[in-house]
């Protein structure tokens, strides 16, 4: 057992005993007796995470990693970001979303007209991110060995134009995901540059990932929201949040039931992040009617028959297509 191993074993195991279970021994040290370990929930036994982060983890659903990507990667998605919002480069499937402020201007053909990339799996450059070794060894804390990319994004978040239409209402990721289990979905999500309360960075409360799918909703919000970005209605505004300001390359790994958002763009510049979403090959496809998330099916579904003229299209096919193995053997996705 490696170091690192036994300092967890050794950490849990206090944790768990009951006061009844610590005897006096004849030194000055305390011997405990148990039945077995507990294993933790939300990560998977390997030499990577510390017990300290492990445990974090477990009581705050996520962990920040400083400095995993390097500045060059870093430069060349964006690069690659401004070929596409020039319209250098055509990409299938991918997604190109625009602040719905920015979007009743006159658009110019030019990088500060797009708010995100999402859907870049057929981009070789931006995918590069979702296969970077740093990233995927992180990943496999969570998911375990055999992953799946599942759903990718590039955030340009525009200067707010004065109707706070740069925010992102609070919510958890898996409003929008048809699999599960949950603990074996995985955000990482990188800064491409300083990120801060000044320019938008993510907010997160810690801790919620231990709860369930909230009802989500678009907000009521004056200036109008963005285009699929439900809020989860209902969440207590009181909770304890962290504000995650970050330098370029650094990268959190967030859990799929964690309450986060964004706050507004009060900068004259553009925020810049990239991020993909991550599950275990060996997830599974659910039915959400019936649920909560029935009206992001119908959403989804909507969009994906007028943007590939396929007609009646199921939510699980517009994840299955889009889904690409990172690593390992797909097994179930």
């Amino acid at each position: 057992m490696s170091r690192a191993a036994e300092r967890l074993r050794l950490l849990i195991s206090h944790l768990d005993r009951s006061p009844d279970h610590i005897k006096a021994a004849p030194t000055s040290a305390l011997s405990v007796s148990y039945s077995h370990p507990q294993r933790l929930r939300y990560t998977v036994d390997n030499d990577l995470l510390t017990p300290e982060q492990r445990l974090s983890y477990e009581e705050n659903g996520f962990i920040l990693i400083k400095n995993l990507v390097s500045e060059e990667d870093i430069d060349g998605f964006k690069k690659e970001f401004e070929r596409i919002s020039r319209q250098e480069v055509k990409v299938p499937g991918l997604v190109v979303m625009r602040d719905v402020a920015i979007a009743k201007s006159e658009y110019v053909p030019d990088q500060k007209a797009v708010s995100k990339l999402q859907d870049f799996q057929e981009d070789p450059e931006l995918f590069r991110y979702c296969a970077l070794p740093e990233i995927l060894k992180y990943v496999e804390c969570f998911t375990g060995p055999n992953i799946m990319a599942m759903h990718t994004m590039l955030i340009n978040k525009p200067p707010d134009a004065g109707k706070k239409t740069s925010r992102h209402p609070m919510h958890q990721d898996l409003h929008y995901f048809p699999f599960r289990p949950a603990d074996r979905i995985i955000c990482s999500w990188t800064a491409m540059e300083r990120v801060n309360r000044q320019n938008g960075c993510l907010v997160v409360l810690p801790g919620t990932h231990t709860g369930t799918l909230q009802e989500h909703d678009y907000p009521e919000w004056e200036g109008g929201v963005n285009k699929m970005y439900h809020g989860v209605r209902g969440y207590d505004p009181q909770h304890p949040r962290v504000h995650l300001e970050m330098e370029k390359g650094d990268t959190v790994f967030f859990h799929p039931l964690l309450i986060h958002g964004s706050g507004m763009n009060q900068t004259q510049g553009f925020r810049k992040a990239i991020s993909c979403h991550y599950a275990s090959a060996d997830c599974y496809y659910i039915d959400v009617k019936g649920t909560t998330q029935e009206n992001i099916e119908k959403e989804v579904q909507e969009i994906a028959a007028r943007k590939y003229a396929l007609g009646q299209i199921s939510f699980e096919d517009t994840w299955a297509f889009r889904g690409r193995l990172v690593q390992g053997e797909r097994i179930s996705l």
